[in-house]
């Protein structure tokens, strides 16, 4: 058994054809008239701010212009996907948030690593450091050519 569809009836493209017994030689659908005579006045507008000057020629690009850009814009217009459709999703494409490419900061940050003037010396040599001192040098605590491990031991277990 076959269904028929109404999709015949949505296919008919409602055609202005030009007023009564002074037809166009070319077929338009409403929705191209009305997309393509904006089109033409923006088209205009550029060229002028392009710096083109108003003449023939100027205005016979401005006209293939804007049937390219009609034709572009009304080839994704259809019986299921009407202008408004089409112009509500166009807008929400430009205001769509979109992926930021440069990093906003985040978890880690060099703002708190110091830096110091003097390189960090090795830890064998930082041992030798403190085991060599002389009579005279003082490690800052006052007791002097004791390593640092002993230092922070309690005194009941260094007696050990």
């Amino acid at each position: 058994m076959r269904i028929r569809t109404d999709d015949e009836v949505y296919r008919v493209d409602a055609v202005w054809l030009g007023p009564p017994k002074a037809t166009f030689p070319w077929r338009a659908r409403y929705v191209a008239w009305l997309v393509g005579i904006p089109v033409f006045l923006v088209v205009l507008t550029v060229e002028r701010w392009a710096g083109w000057s108003f003449g023939f020629f100027s205005t016979a690009w401005a006209f293939v212009i804007t049937i390219v850009l009609t034709r572009l814009i009304t080839a994704k217009i259809s019986h299921e996907r009407p202008l408004g459709a089409v112009l509500a999703m166009a807008g929400r494409e430009l205001r769509a948030p979109r992926e930021r490419t440069t990093g906003a900061g985040g978890a880690v940050s060099a703002s708190r690593i110091r830096v110091r003037t003097q390189r960090p010396l090795p830890k064998h040599k930082r041992r030798r450091q403190y085991q060599h001192r002389g009579p005279g040098q003082s490690a800052g605590t006052g007791r002097q050519g004791t390593p640092r491990a002993s230092r922070s031991r309690p005194a009941a277990r260094a007696g050990r």
